[in-house]
């Protein structure tokens, strides 16, 4: 069997994330809950993308791209990320966006303006029509002399998977050396990949360990998750048996992707209020608002540490404004 380290990768990220536990709000929970800042990856404002990243983009360079494509909301953490990381290794990046949500200068936007990144919009709900529009781009740069390497949503490939799973080796060494053993895992699931790498690389690292994906958006996850797990399990030559009954998901995403939700802002207000820690409204303060909501109904018997996994998202916080 394989490991993430058997696959090329470049160094981008700020490892390891630091791992504690959240005092007050643990005091006021009854249970103990930890925090892995994987909003402090060290590029930008930091945020999950950078370790999927240090994967696809050591394939673009291995393929000798010069062009970056790649997609999301107008406010995409990963898209901004994305550029940011290509510009540090030389590359062009272009982000082809969804006209959606809030396409004024703010938030991400003014991040991809402040790197100088071109950023296109299309009015448009299909991603198809983006990936159509990725590949008319591409195939006009690549006729020009630029080779191009198109990077899919939110990186939720299974080459960018192996990021997360990587990240559980590195929390299981974390926790094993803190002398605590966590029993259940929550992050966002936004586009299924983080939430995939997380869950393949706890059978692998932490098998006493539970994950509870808060869907985000209305995608099938409940599909989309293990078969993505399947595919990187594939890569890294194991052949255990993933089933889709594997995969446990909570709905949080309220009126829609990106719509903030009240649980959400209360979410945001009592991480802030409690710990001096900031989500953003689109995915960890709703992911954090269903770590809230389990804790209210009672987690179950003898799993007494949680741990949240801080995905970032601090531009989506600033092209939001002030929840009510």
């Amino acid at each position: 069997m394989k490991t993430p380290n058997d696959f090329p990768r470049l160094r981008l990220a700020i490892l390891p994330t630091p791992v504690y536990r959240l005092e007050n709000l643990s005091a006021r929970l009854g249970r103990n809950i930890y925090i892995k800042r994987d909003d402090l990856t060290g590029v930008a404002l930091g945020g999950n993308k950078v370790r999927k990243l240090e994967f696809l983009l050591a394939d673009a360079r291995r393929q000798g791209a010069r062009v970056v494509l790649t997609t999301g909301g107008a406010q995409s953490n990963h898209a901004m990320l994305t550029a940011a990381c290509a510009l540090r290794l030389g590359m062009e990046p272009i982000l082809v966006l969804k006209a959606r949500g809030e396409t004024r200068c703010r938030g991400n936007l003014l991040l991809n303006r402040l790197m100088g990144v071109q950023v296109r919009f299309l009015d448009t709900d299909s991603y198809q029509d983006v990936y159509r529009e990725m590949d008319r781009i591409a195939r006009q740069r690549e006729a020009q002399g630029d080779k191009c390497y198109q990077i899919p949503v939110g990186g939720s490939v299974p080459l960018g998977c192996l990021g997360y799973v990587d990240c559980i080796r590195e929390l299981a060494e974390q926790t094993r050396a803190m002398g605590v053993s966590i029993h259940r895992i929550v992050c966002a699931t936004g586009s299924g990949g983080t939430h995939a790498g997380v869950a393949l690389g706890t059978m692998l690292y932490m098998p006493e360990t539970r994950v509870t994906g808060m869907a985000v958006d209305t995608d099938p996850f409940e599909k989309i998750v293990p078969a993505l797990m399947r595919q990187t399990a594939e890569l890294l030559e194991w052949d255990r048996p993933i089933r889709d009954e594997d995969v446990q998901l909570r709905a949080m995403y309220g009126a829609g992707y990106a719509i903030p939700s009240p649980q959400g802002e209360r979410a945001i207000k009592r991480l802030a209020r409690t710990e001096g820690l900031f989500l953003d409204p689109v995915y960890t303060g709703k992911a954090f608002a269903g770590l809230l909501e389990m804790a209210e109904e009672g987690f179950p018997p003898g799993e007494e540490n949680i741990l949240f996994l801080h995905t970032g998202g601090a531009g989506g916080l600033f092209a939001a404004g002030e929840p009510a």
